[in-house]
């Protein structure tokens, strides 16, 4: 906890993430080390195409070890000359020589003034899931938000938002009293999970929107409910 970073946009993985773990008896920490990782070939430049210009920064981050995994993930996010969206595209690719775990997690955290007592989450109609008994009082309630609560236990929730045409789920913030609105879209059929992850704390006021490839109770769980993925030797994804 102390060396999580928060920021708008915090990336968890790249073999593990979610709670503290043992999974075939390695320990596991929490939420991965991909925010620990230093970017290396970093380039900044920019794109025209007519009269609008993209700025773009990009780098390599390399999860590897002796006699284990191997993994490279090379980010680029755009931002548009007076626009209001910014895009992270993902290319994870192992260059070792064994299968090893994938996790990924888009650990997007949202605070004041997007977040107050006037916020509401909006998406299309969808399941919605509690992680565990501490987040089930609060499962009918999960769109909405109070004010900063001395002594707030967090609550967690899975929700599996449907796609457009397009592959795109979506879900916003909507905050109409400061007339706000965030929107976090993501590609499902490779982040097919999204973590809210709801804490009204008092000095620790934020609201997670986590698009994922997995869940947040650590990797031994996602192994035993079968839905731990893999990567084999060469092979790329995209995120």
């Amino acid at each position: 906890m102390r060396t999580f970073g928060a920021g708008l946009l915090t990336g968890c993985g790249l073999t593990y993430l979610g709670a503290p773990d043992k999974d075939e008896g390695e320990l596991l920490g929490l939420h991965g080390r991909l925010s620990h990782l230093p970017a290396h070939r970093l380039r900044v430049d920019e794109t025209w195409k007519g009269d609008e210009c993209s700025f773009w920064i990009e780098g390599e981050m390399r999860q590897a070890r002796a006699l284990g995994e191997n993994l490279r993930l090379k980010r680029r996010i755009t931002v548009e000359l007076g626009g209001n969206r910014i895009a992270v595209h993902d290319l994870v690719e192992n260059l070792g020589a064994t299968e090893s775990p994938l996790m990924l997690l888009y650990h997007i955290n949202l605070g004041f003034p997007f977040l107050d007592e006037t916020s509401e989450l909006v998406a299309e109609p969808h399941p919605v899931e509690p992680r565990d008994a501490a987040a089930e009082p609060g499962l009918t309630e999960w769109m909405c938000f109070q004010k900063p609560t001395p002594g707030y236990a967090e609550q967690v929730f899975y929700h599996d938002l449907p796609a457009d045409k397009n592959g795109w789920a979506s879900i916003q913030l909507v905050n109409r009293s400061r007339k706000l609105k965030l929107q976090v879209r993501f590609q499902k059929a490779t982040l097919p999970n999204l973590v809210q992850w709801k804490m009204m704390g008092q000095s620790n006021y934020v609201l997670g929107v986590e698009p994922a490839n997995c869940r947040v109770g650590g990797r031994s769980q996602e192994r035993a409910r079968g839905a731990l993925q893999f990567l084999r030797p060469g092979e790329q994804r995209e995120f």
